[in-house]
């Protein structure tokens, strides 16, 4: 007669239920002891049935065995901190020995760029070298002529403020407005009518007036 296989799921009916549990409880503590006998394995059983009974079979004492398996799973554990600590530590020298090595390369550049430690540097160096300061040269210009651009527009606006102002106050004061571009014109006239100056160099004697 072929014998059914058991369905792996809770057994309903609490007698069936009960006498399954002693049945395959013994099979289990009976297996445990064959397995240390035979083997000389160190076998620590523990089972609580359903109302909480505990039964219990160890090959030899059960809390030097529970002491053993807990110290053992520890030890993968720190082992793997260990490793863990380990592998940060090297990420670290390497991060340093890198970040080393770019301050070292960037302080070379800054002395060429100023013009030291050129003995060594090859021809294509000197010329990339070159061309970077000549890049940096040109954009310090443009920045400088920009500086300049901005200083003469907000020069320009104080001295329109002022002129309103002046124009204000002399119509206040019941005097005619004063014309800017006549002004700027009689500044000019009297730059242009400043006494030139001829430098010579050489003995007074030697002078041929005009």
């Amino acid at each position: 007669m072929v014998r059914g296989k058991t369905q792996m799921k809770r057994i309903e009916n609490a007698t069936s239920r009960q006498v399954t549990f002693s049945k395959r409880r013994n099979g289990l503590l009976k297996k445990a002891f064959e397995l240390s006998v035979l083997c000389e394995a160190e076998v620590a059983l523990i089972i609580f049935s359903a109302r909480g009974r505990l039964y219990e079979f160890s090959s030899s004492s059960m809390s030097k065995t529970i002491e053993r398996y807990q110290k053992r799973v520890k030890e993968p554990e720190s082992s793997t901190k260990q490793q863990g600590q380990h592998e940060n530590k090297q990420h670290v020298k390497e991060d340093d020995f890198s970040m080393g090595k770019k301050i070292e390369n960037l302080e070379a550049s800054k002395r060429k760029l100023l013009g030291d430690g050129l003995g060594p540097c090859s021809i294509q160096e000197l010329q990339q070298l070159e061309s970077q300061l000549d890049r940096s040269l040109i954009r310090i210009r443009t920045r400088k002529n920009q500086l300049i651009r901005e200083q003469i527009e907000k020069l320009k606006k104080q001295a329109r403020v002022l002129a309103d102002e002046n124009s204000v106050l002399r119509k206040e004061c019941g005097m005619p407005a004063l014309d800017v571009s006549t002004n700027a014109r009689e500044v000019a006239d009297r730059e242009s009518m400043e006494v030139e100056t001829e430098l010579y160099i050489g003995p007074p004697e030697s002078r041929i007036p005009n």
